[in-house]
């Protein structure tokens, strides 16, 4: 009985800010549909049904342009001047924030799955992620720099590899991360 209720309170926490998302977005169109229709109604003596959605639809947008720029970009400031007075604390973070665009940013850098052979004599290969084609900046020609994501962990390595032991992998990006991050056990 311990172990349903358990669950059960973990489905709660699972589903709770989905049901409280969709119930406010609820009140406040059957508020601003009402007041609107009814505005309407009066001013121009016409009826539009629905007109609530557009509206709460214009809030949302102009909330989250609010809080992406207005919001987000006094805190963004504030933690580079953190960084700024901390080096050892800067260089973590502006790894990990690297790392991190590079999976989900603009500027994605794990957007080409390749396999590496790692071993000529038995014909080993390696499942990574091209991430520099040009290496030529430090003075290495003929190779790619390939990160290779650890399964299982969060964390991997690059090695600078000879193009003629790459192949490109005809799978999405994501798969291919997910495959390589599960082990192999992951196809779908």
């Amino acid at each position: 009985m311990k172990k349903i209720f358990s669950y059960f309170f973990q489905g709660l926490i699972y589903i709770a800010p989905i049901g409280i998302t969709i119930y406010v977005i609820y009140y406040l169109f059957t508020i601003i549909d009402g007041f609107i229709r009814g505005y309407m109604q009066k001013i121009f003596d016409i009826d539009i049904p629905g007109l609530g959605i557009v509206i709460l639809f214009v809030m949302i947008t102009l909330l989250g342009l609010i809080g992406s720029t207005i919001i987000a970009r006094p805190i963004k400031r504030l933690i580079r001047k953190l960084m700024d007075r901390a080096p050892l604390l800067k260089v973590i973070y502006s790894a990990i924030r690297d790392l991190l665009s590079a999976f989900v940013g603009k500027e994605k850098k794990f957007d080409q799955p390749v396999l590496v052979i790692v071993n000529t004599i038995s014909n080993l290969e390696k499942m990574g992620f091209i991430t520099q084609k040009d290496l030529s900046d430090l003075e290495i020609i003929d190779k790619v720099s390939v990160y290779f994501p650890h399964s299982y962990n969060f964390s991997g390595e690059m090695f600078i590899v000879p193009k003629e032991l790459v192949r490109p992998v005809n799978m999405p990006p994501a798969e291919a991360m997910k495959f390589i991050v599960s082990g192999g056990v992951a196809k779908d």
